[in-house]
C-alpha cells in the first residue's frame, strides 16, 4: 500500500505547534514530511520521514521549493498543511502553485485580512463591528466622527488583541498615526470598539459544511486585560451550550464560515455580546474569525470539554477530509493564564501549593512560569493552569481560586 506524503509547514518546532504534527503523522498509510527554519529535536525529529530546512519559514516561494524538493525525493504530495494564522495565506498559494487539495488562496486571503472579511460578512448579513481602511489622518478623522471614541486599531492581517490598541482621544489617535504612519500602500484598520461580554466560537468542518461547534466565554475581554496588567485572564468552556441564549451565536457562527468559504478544517472565532448601554442595534457582532484552530490552550480545553482528542479531529479533517464526531460536551473546562504586576523577568511563583489544595483533583495540565524568564507581552500571561469538571460552577470558583491565590512577581 502507497503512503500518502502530508508536509506539515511550521517556522518553529514549538510545543504546541508539534501536538498538531504528532496527530497528523499517527494517521494511517501517512509519510509525513515537514518544511521549517528549525529542526525538531528528539522524537519529533524521529516522525518526519524528511525534511527541509528553510530560511524564512513564512515565504510562500521558499514552501514551493522545498516542497518540489520533498516531491522529487517521495512522490506527488497529498496534502500540505500548517496551523500558524500568519502560514495560512502562503499555504494556499502553495498548494495553487503545486496544484495540491486544499483551501485555495482567495478563501485563505479572506480569513487573513480583517478588513475583506468583515466585508464578506456585513455582505452576508452578519453583524461585525463597523470598520475602515485608513490610509490618512482625514480617513481616521471620518471613521471617528462616524462611530465615536473609542475605537480599535489593528494591521488588516492581525491576530486579534495581540496587535490591537485602543484610542480613546484625538491626542491618542494623532500618536497612533504618528508611530504607524499609515499610507495608501499601508493602510491600518479602524474598528468601532465593542462593549460587553467577548465569546469564542470553534468549528470543524468538512466540505464546506460545519459539523461540530464549540463555544468559550473569555474573564474578560482580552483587550481589557492587555491594558489592565493587574487582571488575570481566565476562559471558561461551560458544560451546557444548547440553551436558548447559544441559539443566535450558533446560528451567526455556523453562518460566518459558510460566508467565507471554507472547505475544511478548523475555525476560530472572536465574538462579542454588547453591553446594555450600547447604541448600536445589533445585540450580537463578530471581532474576527480564522482559518485555524484555536490558541490559548482552547484546541487543549475543547478537547477535555468532550473527551476527544482535537489534534487528531484537526488531521482528519484537513488530512483525510473526515470527521469523527459527533462529540458529547461531557465537562466544563477552565484555563487561568498566570501573569503579574510589573515588568522585567519572573523573580518568583508563590502561592502554588495553596492553589493546589484548593483546586485538588479538578487539574488537568499546568505550566508554571519560568523562573528567570522575561515577562510575556500577550494576555495569556507566563503560565497557565486547565481545569476540568462536570459542574461549570466548579470549573468557575476553581479558576477565581487560582488567579487569586497564585502570584508572578519580577524584577
Amino acid at each position: 500500500m502507497s503512503l500518502r506524503n502530508v508536509v506539515f509547514a511550521a517556522p518553529f518546532p514549538l510545543e504546541t505547534t508539534m501536538r498538531f504534527a504528532r496527530a497528523a503523522a499517527r494517521l494511517p498509510d501517512v509519510r509525513l514530511l515537514g518544511v521549517m527554519q528549525e529542526s525538531p529535536k528528539g522524537d519529533d525529529a524521529r516522525m518526519f520521514s524528511d525534511l527541509v530546512r528553510v530560511s524564512d519559514g513564512l515565504s510562500a516561494q521558499d514552501l514551493v521549493d522545498a516542497c518540489r524538493v520533498l516531491s522529487k525525493r517521495h512522490g506527488p504530495i497529498h496534502r500540505l498543511t500548517g496551523i500558524l494564522e500568519p502560514l495560512q495565506v502562503q499555504l494556499a498559494e502553495a498548494r495553487s502553485v503545486l496544484g495540491i487539495p486544499g483551501t485555495d488562496p482567495r478563501t485563505a486571503d479572506l480569513f487573513r485580512d480583517k478588513a475583506r472579511m468583515k466585508d464578506a460578512l456585513r455582505a452576508a448579513g452578519l453583524p461585525t463591528a463597523r470598520h475602515k481602511l485608513v490610509r490618512s489622518w482625514k480617513d481616521a478623522e471620518d471613521f471617528v466622527n462616524e462611530v465615536g471614541f473609542p475605537i480599535v486599531m489593528k494591521p488588516p492581517a492581525g491576530m486579534g488583541a495581540k496587535a490591537t490598541f485602543r484610542v480613546s482621544d484625538v491626542a491618542s489617535l494623532r500618536g497612533a498615526l504618528d508611530a504607524v504612519q499609515p499610507s495608501a500602500d499601508r493602510p491600518v484598520l479602524a474598528e468601532e470598539f465593542l462593549k460587553g461580554r467577548e465569546f469564542s466560537f470553534e468549528t470543524i468542518t468538512i466540505a464546506g459544511k460545519p459539523l461540530f461547534h464549540s463555544i468559550s466565554h473569555y474573564l474578560p475581554a482580552c483587550l481589557e486585560v492587555l491594558e489592565n496588567p493587574w487582571i488575570q485572564w481566565s476562559c471558561l468552556l461551560p458544560r451546557d451550550i444548547s440553551g436558548p441564549e447559544y441559539d443566535a451565536p450558533k446560528k451567526m457562527g455556523l453562518a460566518a464560515v459558510q460566508a467565507l468559504g471554507l472547505d475544511s478544517g478548523f475555525t476560530h472565532m472572536e465574538w462579542f455580546q454588547r453591553s446594555a448601554s450600547s447604541k448600536v442595534g445589533e445585540p450580537l457582532a463578530i471581532g474576527e474569525i480564522a482559518q485555524r484552530p484555536p490558541g490559548a490552550n482552547i484546541t487543549r480545553m475543547t478537547g477535555l470539554a468532550h473527551d476527544f482528542d482535537p489534534y487528531r479531529a484537526w488531521a482528519r479533517a484537513v488530512v483525510d477530509q473526515a470527521f469523527d464526531g459527533p462529540y458529547e460536551r461531557k465537562y466544563a473546562v477552565g484555563c487561568a493564564y498566570l501573569r503579574g504586576m510589573g515588568r522585567g523577568r519572573v523573580a518568583r511563583v508563590t502561592g502554588v501549593e495553596a492553589a493546589q489544595h484548593k483546586v485538588a483533583g479538578l487539574v488537568e495540565e499546568f505550566k508554571l512560569p519560568t523562573v528567570g524568564a522575561p515577562k510575556s507581552d500577550s494576555y495569556e500571561g507566563d503560565g497557565f493552569v486547565i481545569v476540568r469538571h462536570r459542574d461549570t460552577d466548579v470549573v468557575r470558583a476553581a479558576l477565581k481560586a487560582i488567579v487569586e491565590t497564585i502570584k508572578v512577581e519580577y524584577v
